[in-house]
């Protein structure tokens, strides 16, 4: 048994995307296969309506997945397929852009809390030109698990202690873990050896193997099969874990394909309105 600690700790920035949406990213610039699979991972965190109101209008995306998961407040997803979805507090959706989708995510709410996040994870050349594909759980298609003494762990994708999350068929057999500690509780967490894991905290600071991780902070584990999280106060994370592709990534906006050639393929199709076909 081999315990897991920090490799790297990076600071997520504010920033912000759709129609002036602001968020706090997490994406290490120059170099997208640092987390791989995982490409970045946005934070939506405010009680101001101005701050999200504006929401991501219809836009492409090609070459990866998107995950988007609520913790409080709603969003409406659509999509060139003819999909509807009605993203609520603890729900998720999985879309698989593939050869290309394109969609919009729209608050359902025009004041109050709206707390999410979404993350982007790259798919291997053999199926960056899939079919797209979504999928749409709502709260309680997640299940929890009650840690004893305390804390709670609500498992989207992969296994905890042997529940299953309900996400499947995902290329890179990923974990994603919301995980909610109160101070002073320690929670071992079973990993595949091999896959890349981090953890994106949301709330509060834990200390793995003597190093700490606040707020707003991501890090990147070195490999094992566990990791042991201790909560120095009330705590609450996304643990996220999966098999990396180890293939050249190229981005450009919303497309994410493995040559520059492939990026360009992209972008004339998109303006050729092809995308899609």
């Amino acid at each position: 048994m081999t315990q897991r600690t920090i490799a790297n700790v990076y600071n997520s920035e504010p920033t912000s995307d759709g129609d002036g949406v602001k968020i706090n990213r997490v994406a290490i610039r120059g170099n997208l296969a640092a987390l791989d699979p995982f490409l970045l991972l946005d934070e939506i965190a405010s009680d101001e309506a101005a701050d999200y109101i504006g929401g991501f209008p219809p836009h492409p995306h090609r070459g990866f997945e998107t995950v988007t998961y609520m913790l409080e407040g709603a969003f409406t997803h659509t999509d060139h397929m003819g999909n509807k979805g009605h993203l609520r507090s603890g729900g998720v959706q999985w879309m698989t852009a593939g050869k290309g989708v394109i969609h919009s995510e729209m608050p359902e709410q025009e004041e109050g809390r709206l707390h999410g996040f979404q993350l982007w994870v790259n798919l291997p050349a053999k199926d960056k030109m899939q079919p797209a594909r979504y999928q749409e759980f709502e709260p309680e298609d997640v299940p929890e698990v009650e840690l004893e003494g305390g804390g709670l762990v609500r498992v989207v994708a992969g296994a905890f202690n042997g529940t299953l999350g309900p996400v499947a068929q995902v290329a890179t057999n990923p974990s994603y873990f919301d995980i909610r500690l109160p101070a002073g509780k320690t929670v071992e967490i079973d990993t595949i050896l091999g896959h890349n894991s981090l953890f994106f905290m949301y709330k509060g600071e834990v200390e793995i193997q003597g190093a700490n991780v606040k707020k707003g902070q991501l890090a990147q584990l070195t490999d094992g099969d566990r990791v042991m999280l201790h909560a120095n106060e009330d705590v609450g994370l996304i643990f996220l874990s999966a098999k990396p592709i180890r293939e050249p990534v190229a981005n450009y906006g919303p497309f994410v394909m493995n040559t520059q050639a492939e990026i360009e393929q992209a972008i004339l199709d998109y303006n050729n309105g092809t995308l899609t076909d």
